[in-house]
């Protein structure tokens, strides 16, 4: 109050003073209470730091887990040198030179950061095809027994007027679509279903930017750089160092750097619904219209455990896991669970299942969503940390998880639940998030947009 009543006595002056001498009085008022305008200016034109990884150096350069390591690489497709990391180590080590040992410092943190989390000793050896199949759910459609030649989604939301992935030319490109009238409803409904549920289990909602710093992508274990990235960079020009999110899973990360929490908050879940920006080149299911696209509506679940016995992380996956499979029993999909083999991990999960959907239009799995668990490896890259009861500071597990990838599970409902004349019957437990709907018919609101005929524009 008293900060407020100076201000006014500096306001009814103002006629008597220029404009620079009461802007210098206000600004002496706020000094050490408020951050002064330069200094907010300077919050978008100071460098992002991050410090720097602490990795598990007796791990690392332990020679007993020399070999193991090389094993492991070469079981995750390849990427990493242990022995570079050893070398580069001892160089930094070995001088006194400050230039040569910052130059040997930084070189060690980058290929130390190359190397893979380890594996879990229960997962698949190889590539995808050495994937294990550990439950099943639901029944397989059979077309064949229905009478009639079962439609695809895309050719079943072209039918409904209601999904456009053709002609995008014009706003976005390929790889892109348009949900209309029902299926805009469908996916607003799958949203809040999801959220409900995650919010039953005691997670925390939290809205999350779709810009990040390519440090904190790094960090979550996906490539910015490179023929392998697939993240979008804005105009370097302008923005250097902002990437667009390809999942929630990073900006919750980002959201825990530097924290340091205590057992009692711990496990922390969190999800978030949020905007996925992906750089996709594969082809594979380009027939499949939504299934691989450049951007897509996703709820995401995020969590940090303890990280004492190695085993912490492992319950918390699975509870993930029981989540998406219950998620997933109540929309009526005929669904696996596998077990991810080595290869299908990625640089930072310990341990990973896919859940995939029987297509039985497309008469294919195709994958719904994923759950991974990290350990230590995000955490000590951004620094999130706990206190355990011995009141020693340790790393975090991270786990995360899809709850609903929103176009492949409107994929899966739309080839499970189509009937004979196109329409698709709406699962009961989304039926109060669609006003009482039960059936997704051909819709009549909307134009039509005939005029587009091809990628050239007639007028």
């Amino acid at each position: 109050m008293r900060g407020l009543r100076n201000i006014s006595c500096v306001l009814k002056r103002y006629q008597t003073i220029t404009w620079s001498r009461l802007k210098c009085e206000i600004k002496q008022i706020h000094c050490g209470s408020v951050v002064h305008s330069k200094s907010i200016s300077d919050q978008w034109t100071r460098p992002f730091t991050l410090k720097d990884p602490v990795y598990d150096l007796d791990y690392l350069l332990d020679p007993t887990n020399r070999d193991c390591i090389r094993e492991n690489i070469k079981h995750r497709k390849g990427v990493g040198d242990i022995d570079h990391v050893v070398d580069v180590y001892k160089q930094y080590t070995d001088t006194d030179d400050s230039i040569k040992k910052e130059k040997s410092w930084k070189e060690f943190l980058k290929s130390a950061g190359e190397i893979p989390n380890k594996s879990h000793p229960s997962s698949p050896i190889g590539e995808e095809h050495a994937a294990k199949c550990v439950e099943i759910f639901g029944s397989k459609r059979d077309g064949s027994k229905d009478g009639y030649k079962l439609k695809t989604a895309l050719e079943l939301g072209e039918r409904l007027h209601q999904l456009r992935v053709s002609n995008t030319f014009l706003t976005t490109g390929h790889s892109t679509y348009y949900f209309m009238d029902k299926l805009a409803m469908l996916e607003h409904a799958l949203v809040n279903y999801t959220v409900d549920n995650l919010l039953k289990q005691g997670f925390q909602l939290i809205s999350v930017p779709d810009l990040l710093n390519p440090t904190i992508i790094e960090s979550c274990g996906f490539k910015t750089t490179g023929d392998v990235a697939q993240v979008y960079r804005l105009d370097p020009s302008r923005h250097p160092d902002v990437c667009l999110a390809g999942t929630s899973e990073m900006s919750l990360a980002g959201y825990l750097m530097n924290e340091v929490m205590s057992t009692k908050e711990l496990p922390k879940k969190m999800a978030a619904v949020s905007r996925c920006y992906r750089a996709e080149t594969s082809n594979v299911e380009q027939s499949l219209g939504i299934y691989r696209v450049h951007q897509f509506t996703k709820v995401e679940m995020f969590g940090v455990g303890e990280n004492d016995t190695m085993t912490e992380g492992d319950t918390l996956l699975h509870e993930f896991i029981n989540i998406e499979k219950n998620l997933f029993k109540q929309l009526g999909l005929h669904f696996r669970i596998l077990d991810m083999p080595t290869a299908e991990l990625g640089a930072p999960a310990y341990r990973k299942f896919d859940i995939e959907a029987w297509l039985p239009a497309t008469e294919m799995w195709g994958e719904l969503s994923s759950a991974s668990n990290c350990t230590d490896y995000q955490s000590r890259r951004l620094n999130i940390q706990y206190m355990n009861n011995n009141g020693e500071r340790r790393y975090c597990t991270t786990v995360n998880g899809t709850a609903c990838a929103v176009p492949r599970t409107i994929l899966a409902l739309l080839e499970t639940h189509q009937n004979k004349d196109g329409s698709i019957e709406i699962p009961e437990v989304l039926q109060k998030y669609m006003n009482g709907l039960e059936k997704i018919t051909r819709s009549q609101n909307l134009p039509r947009l005939s005029w587009i005929k091809s990628n050239k524009l007639h007028v």
